[in-house]
C-alpha cells in the first residue's frame, strides 16, 4: 500500500467514526465512555494523516 492509499484509508476511518458519533450523539441513552474513546480513535487518525501529509 503507498502513501497515498494509507491517506485515503484513514480519511475513510476518519468518516465512519464521524458517522459512529454522530449515531451515538442522536440516542436517547449517551454512552459518555463509548463517545469518549471514539473520539480519541477518531483523533488518533487525524494526527496519523497529518504526519503522512507531511512526509508526501
Amino acid at each position: 500500500m503507498n502513501m497515498q492509499e494509507r491517506i485515503d484509508d484513514l480519511r475513510a476511518q476518519h468518516q465512519n467514526l464521524e458517522k459512529m458519533l454522530d449515531y451515538e450523539n442522536d440516542r436517547q441513552r449517551l454512552d459518555d465512555i463509548h463517545i469518549s474513546d471514539l473520539k480519541k480513535q477518531k483523533l488518533a487518525i487525524k494526527d496519523e494523516i497529518a504526519s503522512l501529509e507531511t512526509q508526501a
